[in-house]
């Protein structure tokens, strides 16, 4: 994939400096209403990360059985902190089916596009029939207006520069983080890469229908999500 475990390591890091718990409410809001109005018994949380998610639905859920996978090994060791069912594994080595597969906080947009037509048929492998897919996706917008630029943050042991760019469908974001040992300061890099794809590539690639689509505003006074709810056919 185009984002190392190396990167994704970096980044769950910072994930708590960059305001992205803070936001996480309202887009799991789309995801809990969804999920009132389908008859599921499993799912299968791609790209996990910290478990925040899934610890949200068990309890909304209880009769649902719930796992999620991250490549990150300090992600899923977050996610089984709070009793999260979590794994370090690649989707396409999973061999389980699931009623539902959700794809979390743009988790389909580090896919590059030469990525996404595997990737997306390991995820219908890895359906039920009349399974679910729920994700969400960057808007052109949320890439162009919102995510471009430089950003800083820091605590009493982090201190992390953002530079990033948007440029012919492709996001970089280079992260520096420093971290503190003792009187020292410890520093390391990686970039984190993003790929615009729109909703109907994705339902073409699935040979799924899409069911509902709704705008996300996060960051913004406009969408820089959309919300889409994808079904295979049965």
């Amino acid at each position: 994939m185009s984002n190392t475990p190396s990167a994704l390591d970096l980044y769950a890091k910072v994930e708590d400096l960059m305001g992205v718990k803070e936001a996480a409410p309202r887009l799991y809001a789309h995801y809990l209403l969804a999920l009132q109005e389908i008859d599921f018994r499993s799912l299968l949380d791609v790209g996990c990360g910290s478990g925040d998610f899934i610890a949200q639905l068990q309890g909304a859920f209880p009769e649902v059985r719930f796992e999620g996978i991250d490549l990150s090994p300090e992600m899923v060791r977050r996610a089984r902190e709070q009793g999260v069912a979590a794994r370090c594994i690649d989707l396409c080595d999973v061999t389980e089916r699931y009623d539902v597969i959700t794809c979390v906080f743009d988790m389909l947009n580090y896919l590059a596009p030469e990525e996404l037509p595997a990737f997306l048929n390991c995820l219908k492998e890895r359906l039920n029939p009349g399974g679910v897919l729920l994700c969400d996706l960057n808007t052109l917008y949320g890439f162009e207006e919102v995510a471009v630029g430089a950003f800083t943050a820091e605590d009493a042991i982090r201190f992390v520069v953002i530079e990033s760019d948007f440029e012919s469908g492709l996001y970089e974001a280079d992260f520096t983080l420093f971290e503190r040992e003792g009187e020292c300061w410890r520093k390391s890099s990686q970039r984190i890469r993003q790929y615009c794809h729109s909703p109907e590539r994705i339902a073409e690639l699935l040979d799924a229908e899409i069911l509902h689509r709704a705008p996300v505003m996060l960051y913004a006074e406009e969408p820089d999500k959309e919300f889409l709810v994808y079904t295979l056919p049965a």
